[in-house]
């Protein structure tokens, strides 16, 4: 057991919630666990009544949120062997945009009586697309207004994110809006119920809820999109924001009973998992870009260069660390696609394969795509199975395949879905530099780190060095850097970062052949990219309401 002052980060992710106590000098790992969400993403049936959700939506329950706290802290406080009296703060880090509805007292409205059996009443966690159409309104109402702030999230606001969500919830469900006293993204409640206080974190008011330059979007602007919707940000949204750095309160007497810490430690202001990860990953200087590579993933970098970055998801002073500005941008779906073709799509011979070999299906199939030369199989895909997050921010879009032949092979698919979400890192990337924010180096976190072949196709296909995290759990140990600033262990996030984040440096390097022949296939990316993506075919768009029309209930 150590004597030293150690720290808890929380990572509350899509699918789990992670703990990990972190020692407060040194960053070292000591111990962690994790805690499986019982309900998982709510995206086919409500739990509470089995009534079916349409498409595109895509829920929580904030209770699975309460039993990481309960379940995972504890765990991870035995694994570690620390004496709870050690822990000095706590922070968290949070997937977003996940906004939920809440009483005033931060009650969540699907928890209040009577409101379990209404969809509206949950938290929309980030993959909820079903906001599309208020997504498309909110930007044009913009547009036509001369909303100065429309330009620091490149021109369009995305479904995923608060003001679209609240909106759908509005039109759809004009009840539970009225019942909606307090509209706060889950990075904020979650802190909520730790310190007894509501708080909001610069982070996600400015990426998610549109605060620019210390303002929400006014009244007048609310008004034009709904004449009920004018008083949203004064009535639900709107609060003092807190750094990042900042401790929100001290931990209460029942969040000490849950998580078996001592009643009264800093918890730090809440934060995002992709831009407390950076912290972690030393990746906080200018034109230090930071892939956090799961599920999907989400690109961060500070810079000291502010312009209009067409697609990109904003520019926020402070968003990542304080006295820069932090942009992100980001991609849908990645470790999600790739996912869905092993559960959905890949023969059973396949899984035979793997499993006599000792790998799971996503190793057997990056295994045998390894062994091809670049551009062998054929193919090129877009990456937009959930929409395209960046630079397009059109979540109407859907993914593609072409070059299919009666001799494609499962490995070939699998190789060009790798393929193809790295050209739309690429795209990324390069919208920045044609932009003039330059991006000097890229270091991935996430869990995608466990695959040697999609760090390899990104390194060539970007013509870049790779430098990776050296922690298997970015987002927990970069909330934990933010309690040890909360505790007064380090003076500020850099001071944290130096100490207790780590990465190793060009791990993969570019393989000057092979950069050469995805110079070609992204060529072919890009062509279809800006077929389907910048309106020279509307197919995508058209096919959208009639995969509505047909698996709607």
């Amino acid at each position: 057991m150590t004597a030293e002052p150690c720290v808890v980060g929380i990572d509350l992710g899509t699918l789990s919630g992670r703990a990990l106590v972190v020692r407060a000098r040194d960053g070292r790992e000591l111990g962690g666990a994790v805690h499986a969400y019982p309900h998982g993403v709510i995206d086919r049936v409500l739990p509470a009544t089995g009534q079916p959700l349409p498409p595109d939506w895509a829920l929580q329950d904030p209770a699975d949120w309460v039993e990481v706290l309960q379940r995972a802290v504890p765990a991870a406080l035995r694994d570690a062997g620390v004496e709870p009296h050690r822990v000095v703060g706590i922070a968290t880090a949070f997937t977003a945009s996940t906004p939920l509805p809440t009483l005033a007292d931060g009650t969540p409205l699907c928890q209040a009586e009577g409101w379990a059996g209404r969809p509206h009443a949950y938290p929309k966690l980030w993959r909820h697309h079903a906001a599309q159409p208020q997504a498309d309104r909110v930007t044009a109402v913009a547009r036509e207004r001369g909303e100065r702030w429309l330009a620091r999230y490149g021109g369009r606001i995305s479904s995923e994110w608060e003001f679209a969500k609240a909106l759908q919830q509005l039109e759809e469900d004009p009840e539970a809006y009225a019942a909606t006293e307090r509209w706060i993204e889950g990075a904020d409640w979650i802190v909520w119920q730790l310190c007894g206080s509501e708080t909001r974190n610069a982070c996600t008011a400015g990426y998610k809820g549109i605060h620019q330059d210390g303002e929400w979007p006014s009244d007048a602007y609310c008004a034009a999109l709904d004449e009920r919707f004018a008083d949203f940000v004064a009535a639900k949204l709107a609060h003092p924001l807190s750094p990042l750095r900042s401790r929100a309160g001290g931990l209460t007497a029942q969040a000490a009973r849950w998580t078996g810490l001592p009643e009264g430690i800093a918890v730090a202001v809440g934060n995002v998992d992709a831009h407390v990860t950076a912290p972690a990953a030393r990746s906080i200087g200018p034109g230090q870009m930071l892939a956090v590579m799961g599920t999907s993933t989400c690109h961060v970098m500070n810079s000291d260069v502010l312009a209009e970055v067409p697609g990109m998801c904003g520019v926020v002073d402070g968003g990542i660390t304080a006295g820069l500005l932090g942009y992100e941008a980001g991609q849908s779906g990645v470790g999600d696609i790739f996912g869905w073709y092993v559960d959905q799509q890949v023969p059973p011979h396949v899984h035979e394969a793997a499993a006599a070999a000792g790998r799971d299906v996503h190793e057997q199939l990056s295994a045998l795509a390894a062994e091809q030369p670049v551009g062998a199989h054929g193919l090129v895909a877009l990456d937009w199975h959930s929409g395209n997050r960046s630079v397009l921010i059109d979540h109407r879009l859907s993914g593609l395949v072409l070059g299919l032949t009666l001799g494609t092979q499962p490995q070939d698919v699998y190789r060009a879905l790798i393929e193809a979400t790295a050209f739309g890192t690429r795209m990324i990337v390069e919208t920045f530099e044609a932009h003039g924010v330059p991006v000097r180096e890229l270091t991935v976190a996430g869990g995608l780190l466990r695959n040697p072949l999609v760090l390899q196709v990104y390194s060539d296909v970007l013509r870049r060095p790779l430098h990776l995290i050296d922690s298997d759990q970015g987002p927990a140990l970069g909330a934990a850097i933010h309690a040890a600033v909360a505790a007064g262990v380090h003076e500020d996030v850099p001071a944290a970062a130096d100490a207790m984040g780590r990465v190793h440096r060009d791990v993969h390097q570019p393989d000057a052949a092979d950069a050469d022949a995805y110079d070609q296939l992204y060529a072919h990316y890009v062509r279809l990219h800006d077929h389907f993506g910048r309106g020279g075919d509307d197919v995508m768009h058209a096919l959208r309401p009639r995969r509505r029309a047909e698996v709607a209930p």
